[in-house]
């Protein structure tokens, strides 16, 4: 009786596996036969590529898998076209499924697959056009805060695995630069003033005794925090550290400077993409991906102009209620730039007050916004600041999203590398941008989403994801946040800069702007500091188009909200609104205008 019984287990055991086995090789290999399956097998496949990627979303650890943490991600030529071929291939099988047949949130997985992969596929074409070391978020920069910031040590193994990242800088630095050769064979060479960034930089981030270098203080600092720690390991594994950084990452900088010493006397130019080879055919793919949209350079740039002089009009009005009417905006904005009763302290203090007035500008927003939004994200949001050995190139913000298993928050990040850049007035409109109700609520929101697939829930449109963030500059206002003329005019100017943005962007990639003409465009007409509007303007030579999609994003969701108000009248809702374009996570543009459209259609009937 047991025997016979085991052995009909054992059959049907054998008869799971076999199913299990078939299922897990139609899965991976051939056309699975749910789309569902499908849609995770591409997220699996593209992510799986990038070890820290999946250390940045955290999603596999919650599984108890979490081996890719002790790798870094592999630059060389051969694994770039091996994710390109996925891509591609992925597109294929996509495309063999009916589109007709489906509905509901996997036509919209669907459309949202097919823009994404059909977009990143051109790459193959472009993969050599871009500045892999430059001051915003070259590789030399953002490795170190990678495995600083983001990279967790709770416990020994975890700071092992700390310790064989370190291991492996040498490993992809030495790809990085193979592909920098490259580049210089095809002629692609960044401006000169970034190989002059960079190469300060670099050589400033390895003058600094391993002591004191971010990579082993904030290694310290973790282990410190694990409670219970072994003396003995904790010694072990700083030693470790201390020798890795000294020898592996010194030397792998080393080589990256020795190169970066004998391109500057390649590189001349401080030139927009359109003095690369196919600049003007590689600018109009930047402008496809960032606005998710097929807009020509030459639109965009009239839009701006036209959306210039239309705040411009708005700040003129507030100007004149306060009595500020001599000179141009520039000038007055100037004045209050330099105005006391605006500035902080130039101090440490003065730096915790700014991380502590921002934290309260957060919290008290997100506690009054019940009338425009019924789903706010589970997890919190911090202020930090921007790390100091890259504030220098950085831009004044950025947010960071939390990780998938809610091990880290929402963190917003703001560059104190100079107190008085940190203009009162302007604090609350970059508040809600890159935190509530813009970047933080968008994709922690997007994170949370059941029953969507998991590339759904990443942040991967600019124009849908900086449109959100900007709308959300305006919708703080309707909110009643920015009473305050003065905290009007900041949101007006951070307005005015995104318009401005379409105007250099433009100018400079297409139009053949230069470096100088571009900043001296922005000084005329944001009244910025001239050391942010230089930092702007050299952020976008690197980042061709991405300034864009701020107010592409913005102006299609104010576009897609005004048609619903007009369609429905008094049955329009505010939150119900929000709820579309946000509880579907991230789209293109196209894509999120049919959804608006079909809850039009239904909540009209």
């Amino acid at each position: 009786m047991i025997k016979a019984v085991a052995k009909g287990v054992g059959g049907l055991f054998l008869v799971g596996v076999l199913a299990a086995s078939t299922f897990l090789i139609n899965a991976i290999y051939f056309k699975p036969w749910s789309i569902d399956v499908f849609f995770e097998r591409v997220f699996i496949k593209i992510g799986s590529s990038s070890p820290e990627m999946l250390s940045q979303i955290r999603i596999l650890e919650q599984f108890g898998i979490d081996g890719h943490n002790a790798h870094l991600d592999d630059l060389s030529q051969e694994q770039q076209l091996r994710v390109i071929e996925i891509m591609k291939s992925e597109l294929a099988v996509l495309r063999s499924y009916d589109r007709a047949s489906l509905e509901g949130q996997q036509a919209i997985s669907y459309d949202v697959l097919e823009h994404l992969l059909s977009v990143k596929a051109e790459v193959e074409r472009w993969r050599h056009h871009d500045y892999p070391l430059n001051q915003m978020s070259g590789e030399q920069s953002r490795l170190p805060e990678f495995l600083a910031e983001v990279h967790q040590i709770n416990d020994v193994k975890e700071a092992d695995y700390y310790l064989s990242r370190l291991g492996e800088v040498g490993r992809k630095f030495d790809q990085l630069l193979d592909g920098l050769k490259i580049r210089e064979e095809k002629n692609i060479l960044p401006p000169r003033f970034v190989i002059d960034r960079v190469l300060k930089e670099m050589q400033g981030f390895i003058a600094v005794p391993v002591a004191e270098n971010i990579l082993y203080t904030s290694l310290l600092e973790r282990l410190d925090r694990i409670e219970n720690l072994d003396k003995q390991a904790q010694k072990r594994i700083l030693s470790q550290g201390e020798v890795l950084i000294g020898t592996e990452v010194y030397a792998a900088y080393q080589r990256l400077i020795d190169y970066f010493n004998a391109l500057q006397l390649k590189a001349v130019g401080n030139n927009g993409v359109w003095a690369l080879p196919d600049g003007d055919a590689y600018y109009a793919y930047q402008v496809r991906n960032h606005t998710s949209a097929d807009i020509a350079p030459a639109e965009l740039h009239r839009i701006g102009l036209a959306e210039v002089a239309r705040i411009e009009a708005e700040m003129n009005k507030i100007f004149a209620a306060l009595g500020r009417t001599s000179g141009p905006i520039s000038e007055r904005f100037s004045a209050l730039n330099s105005d006391s009763q605006f500035l902080y302290e130039d101090s440490d203090l003065g730096r915790e007050e700014i991380i502590a007035d921002y934290q309260a500008m957060i919290n008290e927003i997100d506690a009054g916004l019940d009338d425009y939004f019924d789903v706010k994200p589970k997890v919190g949001v911090e202020v930090r600041r921007v790390p100091e050995f890259k504030e220098p190139g950085s831009a004044g913000a950025y947010y960071n999203p939390p990780a998938m298993d809610g091990s880290r928050p929402g963190v917003f990040y703001t560059n104190l590398r100079d107190v008085h850049e940190t203009k009162k007035f302007a604090m609350r409109t970059l508040a809600y941008h890159e935190a509530v109700p813009g970047h933080h609520f968008q994709l922690a929101i997007a994170q949370e989403l059941k029953g969507v697939p998991t590339f759904r829930k990443m942040g991967l449109f600019n124009a849908y994801s900086e449109g959100w963030a900007l709308y959300s500059e305006k919708l703080a206002k309707e909110a009643g946040f920015q009473e305050d003329p003065y905290d009007d005019l900041g949101r007006l100017q951070a307005e005015m800069f995104r318009a401005v943005r379409l105007v250099v962007d433009t100018g400079m990639h297409y139009k053949r702007w230069s470096r100088e003409q571009a900043i001296e465009y922005m000084l005329e007409k944001t009244g910025m500091a001239e050391s942010e509007v230089t930092t702007e303007i050299e952020r976008y030579m690197v980042w061709p188009g991405q300034a864009l999609a701020y107010k592409t994003g913005m102006l299609k969701i104010l576009e897609l909200r005004e048609r619903a108000k007009e369609a429905l009248g008094s049955q329009f809702d505010i939150r119900q609104f929000h709820n579309v374009v946000l509880t579907n996570g991230a789209l293109p543009l196209a894509v999120l205008e049919q959804q608006v459209d079909q809850w039009i259609a239904i909540n009209k009937s």
